[in-house]
């Protein structure tokens, strides 16, 4: 090939695989297993004055497949709150991965206030006019004593914020909440607060985070779990 020819040969610019930007953590966020069901006569025990029930059987199921899942991953880390049924969840993970889990307070969920104990289920599943509203106006402090979305979000956004710099370039596993997950990528997108309720029991979500600026790679993976499967056709 002469010269003239590599000169007029067309430059082209071809689509590449997502690439983390140089100093970014990849955070998965693993919603915990199913925990026990509330009972009227049989309130929840609070840790710090939130509802600490243990992981259902079934949550323990879920927490074996989010096990199976991410054995093969790189991960850097293992987060859980100080709420029993993320540590319980994370466990088989752990295990297989040598890792001890650590405890990040600020990954812990939404404080509901009067509602704590396992009367928030109560209250929704009776269609409360409190719950109504809180719906209607996506903030958790229409819950009498409820932690207010301001200071939510800059929790979670502290938390998240000093998670990726410890961990800038690695990736690590965050064992959470579901009104956390749904807040940490409502925050990211910009978008209504509850725009992201609620990721299922044992689901993975993806951010990529550098600094103050996260951005969404997967939400609420539930391919691990057999039920996800979608039913056949008839």
């Amino acid at each position: 090939m002469d010269e003239r020819e590599t000169r007029d040969d067309p430059v082209e610019y071809r689509q590449e695989r997502y690439k983390p930007p140089e100093g970014a953590a990849e955070i998965l966020l693993i919603r915990h297993g199913a925990s026990e069901p509330a009972r009227p006569d049989r309130p929840f025990p609070l840790v710090d004055g939130q509802g600490d029930p243990a992981l259902a059987p079934e949550g323990r199921h879920q927490a074996d497949r989010v096990g199976d899942r991410l054995a093969e991953e790189r991960i850097d880390a293992v987060y859980v709150t100080p709420l029993r049924r993320t540590a319980q969840t994370a466990a088989p993970l752990a295990r297989r991965l040598g890792l001890e889990p650590r405890v990040e307070r600020g990954m812990r969920e939404v404080y509901l206030g009067e509602w704590e104990g396992g009367l928030f289920r109560k209250k929704v599943a009776e269609n409360d006019p409190v719950a109504q509203r809180m719906f209607a106006e996506e903030r958790w402090d229409v819950i009498p004593g409820a932690e207010s979305n301001e200071a939510f979000v800059a929790r979670i956004d502290e938390a998240l914020t000093r998670l990726a710099e410890v961990h800038a370039g690695g990736r690590i596993a965050v064992f959470t909440h579901g009104g956390v997950i749904a807040q940490a990528l409502a925050s990211a997108t910009g978008a209504r607060p509850f725009a992201f309720m609620t990721p299922d029991n044992g689901s993975v979500s993806r951010l990529v985070r550098l600094g103050g600026v996260s951005s969404i790679r997967g939400f609420n993976d539930v391919s691990h779990l057999e039920w996800s499967a979608p039913a056949p056709l008839t």
